[in-house]
């Protein structure tokens, strides 16, 4: 399967993006799906996750109340709504797909990457 993320921006401290995900190849539903995020220095963490049907979610302790994961498996695609956004939300994110079921945290669950998309909030 191949990811394309975008949505990504510059936006300021308390403000909003959404990310989506876009997936090609193999029947999308079968995935899990996850969104990661990577600041320079550190190393990449999971924000968000949500299984094959999305009727289960998981988030980072930091994110939640903020972020929303969620899927559209017509459509293929995997969302992020970021809400409040804070300047240590900047970081580069990814989304990932796994073949595994579950809603899935650690980075080596997940079999496919895409990009990256730059989220810079500012201060």
């Amino acid at each position: 399967v191949q990811l394309q993320a975008s949505g990504g921006g510059l936006v300021q401290a308390g403000g909003s993006l959404r990310l989506s995900c876009a997936a090609s190849g193999r029947t999308f539903n079968s995935y899990s799906m996850g969104w990661f995020r990577q600041a320079p220095g550190k190393e990449r963490d999971v924000v968000a996750a949500i299984s094959r049907s999305g009727r289960s979610t998981g988030y980072a302790d930091s994110v939640k109340g903020r972020f929303t994961i969620s899927r559209d498996n017509a459509k293929n695609t995997v969302y992020l709504q970021m809400n409040s956004l804070k300047p240590e939300d900047t970081a580069v994110y990814y989304c990932a797909a796994s073949s595994l079921a579950g809603v899935l945290i650690t980075p080596a669950s997940y079999d496919y990457w895409g990009q990256g998309t730059q989220v810079t909030v500012s201060s």
